[in-house]
């Protein structure tokens, strides 16, 4: 076990000391200014009514941690999953491209611990990113709007409303429904790790995984497919929502994280089976 970690410690080394890792921290950094910015100086009027009009405190609308959700909520689906696909398609792929598996190879380690390694690296990559955009959105909305207040959560895809005045019960919701969001952002990165096993450039595995996910998101969000919803994976991954609801349906949360790990650990066996048969000599 101890060798594991020493060369899992290697593995997200080498991960972090590539430039295009860090793309997804500074975009996300200039995304929560931006947004930030908007919702002090243009939003605020539109949250008044809105909370007027729904007998809300207006402190729960305009909250620190109430933007924090929004940012999660609005931009990792479509935002983050562009930096996970790529971290994911650029980890076994772009080794192979450069040759660096040929020498890894001629070392005596089975393949399947060199995959799970960098498997259990971009895992790690993925959730420990989205808990990074939660804690600098709630610290830049800290600063441009205060520290109090609750949290106010709406959701009318999965029909959730829920409102914790209580600023402490607030923020370990929203620190939970974090670490759950990352668990589903791990499928986007188990898609790109998995076309990166193929024998594929680099950005192709990276597009191919972006393209699963994003046909997924599309048929979810068809009319006509409405009364099928839970067919679809980007729906289970947005079941982290339940998470931040007053009475947890932990039924409906532990089938779909059954769903989403079993998902995960299938990629990862199918892109195992494919990367062993694979030729590196040639």
């Amino acid at each position: 076990m101890i060798p594991f970690l020493r060369q899992l410690q290697g593995e997200l080394k080498k991960l972090f000391a590539r430039k295009r890792t860090y793309i997804g921290y500074g975009v996300f950094l200039v995304f929560e200014a931006i947004l930030l910015t908007l919702w002090v100086n243009v939003g605020r009027e539109q949250f008044e009514e809105l909370a007027q009009r729904n007998f809300i405190p207006v402190e729960l609308l305009s909250s620190s941690l109430t933007a924090a959700y929004w940012i999660m909520g609005f931009s990792m689906f479509l935002l983050g999953s562009i930096y996970f696909a790529l971290v994911a398609g650029d980890i076994v792929a772009k080794e192979t491209e450069d040759g660096n598996l040929r020498m890894v190879l001629a070392r005596p380690v089975s393949r399947f611990r060199i995959l799970a390694l960098k498997y259990c690296a971009v895992l790690i990559y993925t959730v420990t990113f989205v808990i990074f955009v939660g804690v600098t959105g709630y610290g830049m909305a800290v600063l441009a709007m205060g520290s109090g207040g609750g949290l106010f959560v709406w959701n009318p895809e999965l029909y959730i409303l829920a409102v914790y005045p209580d600023s402490d019960e607030a923020l370990r919701r929203l620190l939970t429904g974090a670490c759950f969001m990352g668990m589903s952002m791990c499928v986007v990165t188990s898609l790109g790790f998995f076309f990166s096993c193929l024998k594929i450039k680099p950005a192709a595995a990276s597009v191919m995984a972006l393209s699963v996910f994003f046909i997924d998101f599309v048929l979810q969000n068809i009319p006509f497919l409405a009364n099928h919803k839970e067919m679809f994976i980007t729906f289970r991954m947005a079941n982290w929502v339940y998470l931040l609801q007053e009475q947890v349906p932990w039924e409906r949360v532990i089938e779909s994280y059954a769903i989403l790990t079993g998902l995960n650990a299938s990629l990862f066996v199918v892109g195992w089976m494919v990367f062993q048969s694979r030729d590196f000599k040639t």
